[in-house]
């Protein structure tokens, strides 16, 4: 039990509280001048380094690498080579992160040449890629196969099908759409949409629609380019007479002539015939000079 105060004392009182003090002035100007320049480096970096995942690089951006891969891809296996572009395909609905949508592109293109096998035109194409592609061939369980890298993150596969024919893949992966893949106008496909339509004309089985024309841009300047059509309806073509009526189209002996195409020149374009595909396929091709 505390008792009374003696008088002239002071009731005890707690300690002083210390002053509140701020930042020194020259520790807040050096922060903000800290930001600015981690600012200013974002910025440069963005700028001008490439990419380091393939998440920070679109479709929109990663489609005229796909496109100038191809056309190198046919340069590659030479001026006499059989080629045939396929269209490009755009598939959506992949995810980028857990919480973006995106979009792949792949772009396919068939190359034959006569009297070579698939192996060692593989190892051609190989050798003849640019240095940066980095481009292997292997032996696997699946068969020989070519692995690339085209550079930006878009990937090069190349395997021998079935009828002896190399399938080179160019592939994205994953991506966001930005605004989207937009193949480049194809021009120039005057001789090979012409040879097309002779073809079905001779096999008696036209197109309903013009034939579809895929390009891929050359090294060397131009294009490679392939004109897709579908027969219309018609009595169905055999092989032997797939080769009696489209004969007299050629330019020369037929190149490949076997129950699953026959193909011959007509100029300077190759014209490849799929007799017995349901329904039966006819292209025209030109590949880089």
């Amino acid at each position: 039990m505390t008792g009374p105060v003696p008088t002239g004392y002071a009731p005890p009182s707690a300690p002083p509280s210390p002053p509140v003090r701020g930042w020194p002035r020259w520790l807040i100007v050096a922060t903000l001048l800290w930001a600015l320049l981690l600012a200013a480096l974002t910025w440069l970096s963005v700028r001008d380094d490439g990419p380091t995942v393939r998440e920070q690089r679109s479709l929109a951006q990663a489609g005229p690498v796909v496109d100038r891969t191809i056309g190198e891809l046919v340069a590659a296996a030479g001026p006499d080579a059989l080629v045939e572009l396929a269209p490009p395909v755009v598939e959506r609905g992949c995810r980028v992160t857990p919480f973006e949508d995106g979009g792949t592109l792949e772009r396919v293109v068939e190359v034959r040449v006569v009297g070579e096998e698939p192996r060692a035109l593989l190892d051609r194409i190989a050798e003849a890629l640019p240095d940066r592609y980095r481009a292997t061939v292997m032996l696997t369980r699946e068969g020989t196969r070519l692995r690339a890298d085209a550079g930006e993150f878009v990937t090069v596969r190349g395997q021998e099908t079935e009828d002896a024919t190399v399938r080179l893949t160019a592939d994205t992966g994953c991506r966001p759409l930005g605004s989207g893949y937009r193949p480049t106008a194809v021009t120039g496909a005057d001789a090979e949409s012409a040879a097309v339509g002779a073809a079905l004309r001779a096999l008696g089985r036209p197109a309903v629609e013009g034939p579809e024309l895929v390009a891929a841009p050359c090294p060397g300047g131009g294009s490679a380019r392939t004109a897709w059509a579908t027969a219309g309806p018609g009595s169905a073509a055999t092989p032997t007479s797939a080769a009696t009526v489209l004969a007299p189209l050629a330019t020369g002996p037929a190149l490949v002539d076997d129950p699953e195409r026959y193909v011959y020149r007509a100029g300077p374009v190759a014209v490849q015939v799929h007799p017995v595909a349901d329904p039966p396929t006819v292209t025209a091709s030109t590949p880089c000079s």
